[in-house]
């Protein structure tokens, strides 16, 4: 393989690590707001919404990330799907008890 050839294969590698970050980057921006409004919705201390987002990930079987999507969103719109609905209510009574 020749200088140039490994040079644009490492520029591939290196392209394609940056999209992984960069979508990181956003995801980890959307957990943050998602963090936000169950901290402000459910008067809870940002490490219970942290542990709300999970327990919801978890009930429902979806990505922390599309159920973090699902809150930012339902905080603009006010509505959420049934499933997330139910295990956001569900998950904000047991924060409250706990």
């Amino acid at each position: 393989m020749t200088t140039e050839e490994e040079l644009n294969e490492r520029i591939g590698v290196l392209e394609e690590e940056i999209g992984r970050l960069r979508h990181a980057v956003v995801s980890h921006a959307v957990v943050d707001q998602a963090i936000g409004v169950v901290v402000a919705v459910g008067r809870l201390r940002p490490e219970q919404g942290w542990e709300v987002l999970k327990e919801i990930s978890q009930h429902t079987n979806t990505k922390l990330r599309e159920v973090a999507e699902y809150v930012v969103q339902g905080a603009h719109c006010r509505w959420l799907p049934d499933e997330i609905h139910r295990a956001l209510v569900d998950a904000l009574k047991r924060a409250e008890e706990g």
